[in-house]
């Protein structure tokens, strides 16, 4: 049996998404944001050595991790404490990948391939994109950084195969909505077009991935109409030939 812990590393986020609780309050969870302290990051992963259950651990609520001023330090130390998997078996990041430089590309994908623990430790990075075109980018996310987004994300890809490794895969997520749904397929163009440059094999979902591959992930949104959602995702997906019908939304689909 597995458990998924979420040990959130800030609850700031730079983006403000029209899809996210960020957008609709100052404070995500109802306080005031804060960064974790150094030694709590410490004392929490070493209390993971306490659970029977294996341990499915992400860095990520509602904030976005990577904006902690010691982002790199806090994941690099999790797993050189993780020898044979001793705190936790599978690793996830999620991020909207606006600060997230080559260098931490190249971290990160040096962690996922430590010979120290098993090789699918850290399966995926999901990358939220969700935008094709400037104007639709700051429309869903607050404000401009598709370029810098777009530019962060080929060169994670550029990277990780001039790495000659396959993990961490991309989870290249686009969340459905009305104000994006008209360039969900210059989106799979451009992606397919990036991943194909570096040979990488991948899926295309609507829910969650279930290869051990890259994604270009069409996400339904989670919304009060979630009827009209859910519609939305579907047309869209049987117009972009993903689907012949409309999916079924299973329990786990976030």
């Amino acid at each position: 049996m597995a458990i998924n812990i979420n040990l959130e590393l800030t609850d700031h986020c730079n983006l403000k998404c029209k899809m996210c609780s960020q957008s609709m309050r100052d404070e995500a969870h109802g306080v005031p944001s804060k960064f974790m302290a150094w030694d709590t990051w410490r004392t929490l992963l070493h209390n993971l050595s306490n659970y029977p259950e294996e341990i499915h651990l992400c860095p990520h609520w509602l904030g976005e991790p990577t904006i902690h001023p010691q982002f790199d330090m806090f994941v690099e130390y999790a797993f050189a404490v993780n020898r044979k998997n001793r705190l936790f078996r599978e690793f996830k990041l999620h991020t909207n990948a606006v600060v997230f430089s080559e260098q931490r590309s190249k971290l990160l994908i040096q962690l996922a391939n430590l010979p120290t623990m098993a090789n699918d430790t850290f399966n995926f990075i999901h990358f939220s994109i969700d935008a094709f075109s400037k104007d639709t980018y700051k429309t869903v996310k607050g404000t401009d950084k598709r370029d810098i987004v777009f530019r962060n994300v080929a060169n994670f890809l550029r990277i990780r195969s001039e790495l000659n490794f396959e993990r961490p895969f991309a989870s290249i997520a686009f969340v459905v909505q009305p104000e994006n749904h008209h360039e969900a397929d210059q989106f799979l163009q451009y992606w397919s077009k990036e991943l194909k440059r570096y040979e990488c094999g991948f899926t295309i979902d609507h829910d969650w991935q279930k290869e051990h591959k890259d994604s270009i992930y069409f996400r339904r949104l989670n919304s009060s109409e979630q009827h009209l959602s859910d519609k939305l995702h579907a047309d869209t997906l049987i117009r972009l030939g993903v689907l012949s019908e409309p999916p079924v939304r299973m329990a786990e689909s976030f």
